[in-house]
């Protein structure tokens, strides 16, 4: 059971989230053999106040 967790800096719209879902799950069926079904995708989205970089937040 492949298992993805996602992390994002931002909100993203559902739209987005869709094509993320499928494209992920159609890849590990393609590379891996891995049936959709098994497939599962977890898409946190960080506030960007709460994400850094270098040693700055992004916001």
């Amino acid at each position: 059971m492949p298992y993805i967790n996602l992390k994002v800096a931002g909100p993203l719209t559902k739209e987005q989230k869709q094509t993320i879902v499928k494209e992920f799950t159609e890849t590990l069926q393609r590379v891996a053999n891995k049936p959709p079904e098994a497939t599962y995708v977890v898409i946190d989205e960080v506030s960007r106040e709460n994400w850094a970089k270098s040693g700055k937040l992004l916001e």
